[in-house]
């Protein structure tokens, strides 16, 4: 075959793309748009396949072009080429161990939202705000999120090379993190001062909503007058797990919505029968909040059950669809996003506290660091003396009448 007909098909293929894509954003094309949208890729693929200073590989060409697309609709839809795809179901099916952290996109490479205490990450050094900049040598560029997480994924005891840049550190530092199958410490209690008790949960996977409730019964009987839910670096779990955490403390009201451009609205409403708690409720959020913990920090402020402190949270909450496509590539596409009960969408506005209070340990407040260390040999970012964020938390209750 041609390099013109090559040239031609492609800009075809990638024209139906854009078509079929157009409304996503919700903004709906007239066909003559998406017409002279092919017309313009089909110009520039043409100019570059003649002009540029070598001959270029139209197939790395397209599949970064589609990569592009669809990563600009957002962090969580990706384009796979058919070897990726293939790697991504071989991963999906076989792996048992993991990182034991949440990783998203930040600056167009892998960045890791939050990391589960004791877990592979966790002792390799890795922390949240942490960018990957290569996994096995590889950029993560040019990668899509799905494919990131397959690569991150592995069998227990395998070691997975990453390049890791962090703040005040100039260059990317190697660091080996040995996969492991993750174990999600368990809900954590600890009491303060005139019958506060802090609830602290690491992630909110299948069963926390449960494991949270026997907690809270348990800490009522005990004598709990008021609760602190603490969601900081909660990064991972299911949303129906966030939509059943916060029904333990709403008897009424909408928690979230689903809704999508083809995705009819789904309401999830809090059920009287599974409320189980009327004591006054602070949530604690940072920047490392995400998806399911989002959900249940929402759905308590904005149906005035309780107050929110800390940072903005990371913003993350839809649904994904994957897309075979006939030459073994694959779309993974987002349909609908989670909404807030007042109508934001979670993965675009995140939740901003009513009560703000910045974390102090925040990067801008770490000190510089051995250029030559590794990141595991660098000791972790010391606890300040106080948790400003949790005082404040306390003081809110303090100040709240039962």
């Amino acid at each position: 075959m041609s390099i013109k007909i090559k040239t031609l098909i492609l800009a075809a293929s990638a024209g139906v793309l854009l078509f079929s894509l157009a409304g996503i954003g919700g903004v709906r094309a007239s066909n003559d748009g998406a017409y002279r949208q092919m017309e313009v890729y089909s110009e520039v693929l043409s100019r570059v396949r003649s002009e540029y200073v070598e001959e270029p590989n139209l197939p790395v060409v397209t599949d970064g072009a589609l990569h592009g697309l669809l990563e600009s609709l957002d962090s969580n839809s990706s384009y796979m080429n058919a070897e990726q795809y293939k790697d991504y179901k071989a991963h999906k099916t076989s792996a048992k161990g993991d990182i034991g952290a949440a990783v998203s996109k930040r600056f167009g490479y892998a960045s890791v939202v939050a990391v589960i205490p004791g877990g592979p990450g966790d002792k390799a050094g890795l922390q949240d705000t942490d960018i990957l900049e290569a996994i096995e040598g590889k950029s993560t560029r040019e990668m899509s999120l799905a494919h990131i997480r397959s690569l991150l994924s592995g069998e227990p005891g395998s070691n997975l090379n990453l390049s890791v840049v962090r703040a005040r550190r100039s260059e990317p530092q190697k660091v080996v993190v040995t996969r492991d199958i993750v174990t999600i410490p368990p809900v954590a209690e600890k009491a303060l001062s005139d019958g506060i008790v802090q609830v602290h949960v690491d992630a909110l996977t299948k069963g926390k909503s449960q494991e949270i409730a026997n907690k809270i019964k348990a800490l009522q009987k005990s004598g709990a007058k008021k609760l602190i839910l603490d969601l900081r670096d909660c990064a991972q779990g299911e949303e129906s797990e966030g939509i059943a955490t916060a029904n333990l403390f709403l008897n009424h009201g909408t928690i979230t919505y689903l809704q999508g451009q083809k995705y009819p609205r789904e309401a999830f409403n809090a059920e009287p029968s599974k409320a189980i708690s009327s004591l006054p409720l602070v949530v604690l959020v940072n920047k490392g909040t995400a998806g399911a913990a989002e959900i249940v920090a929402s759905a308590i402020l904005e149906n005035a059950r309780g107050d929110v402190v800390g940072d903005k949270t990371f913003g993350d909450g839809s649904v994904q669809k994957l897309i075979e496509l006939p030459d073994g590539s694959a779309l993974i596409l987002s349909i609908a996003k989670y909404y807030s009960p007042q109508g934001k969408a979670i993965q675009d506005a995140a939740v901003t506290p009513n009560v703000s209070v910045a974390d102090a340990n925040d990067d801008a407040a770490a000190p510089d660091e051995d250029e030559n260390a590794a990141p595991a040999d660098v000791q972790k970012k010391a606890a300040p003396e106080r948790d400003q964020q949790l005082d404040k938390a306390v003081e809110v209750l303090k100040n709240r009448q039962s």
